[in-house]
């Protein structure tokens, strides 16, 4: 286990000397600044695109029949508050080897829903998205997730010994390569904590996986929901570029870019779409400190 503990803390130290590096650089940009005259810049605006949130998460011990899927548009930085649904598209998943189509219903808000859907452990599936005359499509598989073992709280395993934390424990599978993704989110705080991970050096190892809330700390009586993804290796890829970008990045990050997924604009390539298809099997639960 102790590897584990090691496994777990190598990827959260990076992520807190990112932190720690942009805290320090935002320290030294206002010490530094003086006041100049204002310049005004313009600024380049990049296509509209169409982005598409085709999350597939099957829920254990469910169905997993009632399915969604949001289309948008995307927007300038600075004209965040337009309308941007998407709405009067063609949306279907198909079983790649039964050939069975489920169709997603237009609810003209920009979210389109089936209650057919079926989801089948490492079967792979096709979407499609016909919007404004132009074909989009993305293959995936749907990927299982391990059981969660037990959750537990404690104080010696985070960055500070003095701060409660949440440790969810579970056992890696053997002879597999495993990609997961977790979700943690204190109720109260406006947005969840995001982290990827895979079992590169713990493969068939019991794991346990911690979390700390930045923001206020955790005390007792605090109710964490977390949510805990098995993926792809590709969607694991996309995923730890997108949450690298979302938390700013470190000193020796890339210059962020526009992130492609996997959809794929048939009709005309160079306008592809943002977002990505995935399809997961997911384990949701809460644990209330004490």
């Amino acid at each position: 286990l102790l590897s584990t503990k090691f496994f777990c803390f190598y990827f959260k130290i990076l992520r807190k000397m990112n932190t720690y590096i942009r805290i320090m650089l935002s320290i030294f940009i206002i010490a530094t600044a003086s006041c100049e005259d204002v310049i005004d810049v313009e600024l380049q605006s990049a296509p509209i695109r169409l982005t598409v949130e085709a999350s597939i998460d099957w829920i254990k011990e469910t169905t997993g029949n009632q399915q969604s899927i949001k289309l948008s548009t995307s927007t300038p930085y600075f004209k965040g508050s337009e309308n941007t649904v998407v709405t009067g598209a063609l949306v279907k998943i198909t079983n790649d080897l039964e050939g069975t189509e489920f169709i997603f219903v237009d609810q003209n808000n920009g979210t389109y829903t089936t209650t057919a859907f079926e989801p089948i452990l490492n079967q792979s599936y096709t979407l499609e998205v016909i919007y404004e005359g132009e074909v989009y499509t993305a293959n995936e598989t749907m990927t299982g997730v391990t059981d969660i073992l037990k959750i537990n709280q404690s104080k010696n395993k985070g960055f500070d010994d003095q701060e409660l934390e949440v440790n969810v424990v579970f056992q890696d599978p053997e002879d597999e390569i495993n990609y997961y993704f977790f979700k943690f989110q204190k109720r109260g705080n406006l947005l969840p904590y995001l982290e990827d991970g895979d079992d590169e050096f713990v493969n068939g190892n019991e794991i346990s996986w911690w979390y700390e809330d930045e923001e206020s700390g955790l005390v007792p009586g605090d109710i964490v929901d977390i949510d805990f993804y098995g993926v792809s290796e590709s969607y694991y890829n996309y995923l730890r570029i997108l949450i690298e970008q979302n938390e700013g990045g470190g000193l020796f990050s890339s210059t962020p870019v526009a992130l492609k997924g996997n959809c794929l604009n048939l009709t005309s390539p160079d306008n592809f779409a943002y977002g990505y298809f995935r399809l997961t099997q997911v384990v949701k639960t809460s644990y209330t400190l004490e």
